[in-house]
């Protein structure tokens, strides 16, 4: 068999991203091998491959998978997150030897992978939970990949990922991240920063289609021309994209554009949830991916909403048609929409990256894992859902000041908050007054106006947490903690005043 031990890497999990990434892995040279438990995946695979003359062998068993591949041994495994997991390293691992890597490619929970990461070690193997994202297009062309777990397990396929993954002006889109689970949970944050992205984008969609009455024709352009500026991404231009496409499907010659016939249901797939779990147990205000969050849970009460519209109306809700109606009657300038619209999206953008930063410094800084922000942000700029023109700037920001507190008080960041603020404001209230709702970009509003004030209504919450529970508080003009026997001092207030008058 040791002749036959040829394959540089092996990848275990052949569903359309498992597939893409290995024929990917073989296109750039690497021989690879590929395993799946249900057989057809690996003939599929390897029918894909043939045409192209790839360096790609298929394997029917655990055994036959793993000698195939040339020690150390790397594996990948692209399966569905939790059981599948074990169950796959569980076939496989009778068959490894000291020394060899497994490299978990799914969008797995990072307590998981640091469990199996120890497990591993017990048994003198490497581990690495590797976040990959880009899609299926992604995973065949070119990734960002999130590595974090063993260094040595990175090392030994260093020039393997470096080669696969997304090329951008500035090297590939994939670095060491840290120890641990940590590549998972950068990867976590990054589909909830992702959630919070295609949350704005809908609600710039949504104002400029319903306040300023576009067409898809016409947002199509506009979204197009927003692609060609400092909105620059790949989520700006396959919205603009998906504006163009006709319904297919609808048997009549007028039949007008998809976007309009799909049912306005989200899905998810978990991560967005996890990220916002995992800002309130770490105290990191993260409203504009909450928001985001919130919205995917209201889109699927579906039927809930269509009743409640009918409820409000009968009790006397003006309808959507009617609050539009007046504000159209005053005059839309359509070109300063288009434009608000497109600095308050910027703004808000700008608070839901910061909120996403803030929550991985903090975890970094609670499990030691020494992130570094500036480096995941260049690493993020191409191959990946989140991929913008924006994350230079957001990478140099980092590499400005390694410390910095939030992406808002960076110099650069902070002038073109100042710049938008008004057509920010301009577009909520507008939005607010036609009944529009806009939850990522008002949470983000208030993000930023409560970051910005150097004195909160807080003095009031704690007033009242001492009153009814005694939990003390601080003052502003001398150290220590106080308590005050509020109800007593207010009646004996109360009665002074009375005998006064």
């Amino acid at each position: 068999m040791e002749g036959a031990a040829l394959s540089r890497i092996g990848l275990a999990g052949l569903a359309v991203m498992g597939q893409n990434l290995a024929l990917n892995i073989a296109e750039k040279g690497f021989p690879i091998s590929v395993y799946n438990r249900t057989t057809s995946k690996v003939d599929e695979t390897l029918d894909r491959a043939a045409p192209l003359d790839l360096p790609l062998t298929g394997h029917y068993s655990p055994r036959d998978f793993v000698l195939s591949i040339r020690p150390p041994r790397s594996i990948i495994l692209l399966v569905k997150a939790g059981a599948p997991v074990d169950l796959t390293i569980s076939a496989l691992l009778p068959h490894l030897s000291p020394g060899d890597s497994i490299i978990d490619g799914g969008n797995e929970w990072y307590l998981n992978t640091e469990r199996r990461l120890a497990d591993a070690e017990s048994r003198n193997l490497l581990y690495l939970g590797m976040g990959v994202s880009g899609g299926e297009d992604g995973a065949r062309h070119g990734p960002s990949l999130m590595p974090g777990g063993h260094l040595a397990a990175y090392k030994n396929v260093e020039d393997v990922l470096a080669t696969i993954a997304a090329q951008v002006d500035d090297g590939p889109c994939v670095t060491y991240i840290g120890e641990g689970g940590s590549g998972n949970f950068v990867k976590m944050v990054h589909n909830g920063i992702e959630y919070g992205d295609m949350q704005l984008i809908s609600e710039a969609y949504d104002v400029l289609k319903h306040i300023g009455g576009f067409s898809n024709a016409e947002l199509g352009e506009v979204f197009g021309e927003w692609n060609r500026g400092e909105l620059e991404s790949f989520l700006i231009e396959i919205t603009a994209d998906i504006f163009r496409v006709r319904d297919e499907e609808d048997e009549e010659e007028e039949g007008g554009e998809l976007v309009d016939k799909i049912l306005d249901k989200t899905g998810m797939k978990g991560t967005g949830k996890w990220t916002v779990q995992q800002a309130a147990e770490l105290s990191v205000a993260a409203p504009t991916i909450a928001a985001s969050l919130d919205c995917r849970y209201l889109s699927g009460l579906k039927e809930e909403r269509v009743a409640a519209a009918e409820v409000l109306r009968g009790a006397g809700m003006e309808s959507e048609e009617d609050l539009l109606g007046s504000l159209r009657r005053g005059g839309i300038d359509r070109k300063r929409l288009v434009d608000d619209v497109r600095q308050a999206l910027y703004a808000s953008k700008i608070c839901s990256y910061a909120q996403g930063m803030n929550l991985l410094r903090a975890k970094s800084d609670e499990k030691g894992w020494g992130l570094n922000l500036g480096e995941l942000a260049r690493i993020w700029k191409g191959g990946c859902i989140i991929r913008a023109v924006f994350l230079d700037r957001i990478k140099r920001a980092y590499q400005r000041n390694p410390q910095l507190a939030s992406l808002v008080v960076d110099p650069e960041f902070a002038r073109e908050m100042v710049q938008r603020q008004a057509a920010w404001r301009r577009v909520v209230g507008l939005a607010i007054q036609a009944g529009i709702s806009t939850p990522g970009m008002c949470a983000s509003l208030a993000y930023f106006d409560t970051y910005r004030r150097a004195r909160l209504p807080a003095n009031l919450v704690q007033a009242q947490r001492d009153l009814f529970g005694a939990h003390t508080y601080e003052r502003v003009d001398r150290p220590g903690s106080f308590h005050t026997e509020w109800t007593k001092l207010a009646r004996q207030s109360k009665a002074g005043v009375a005998a006064f008058n």
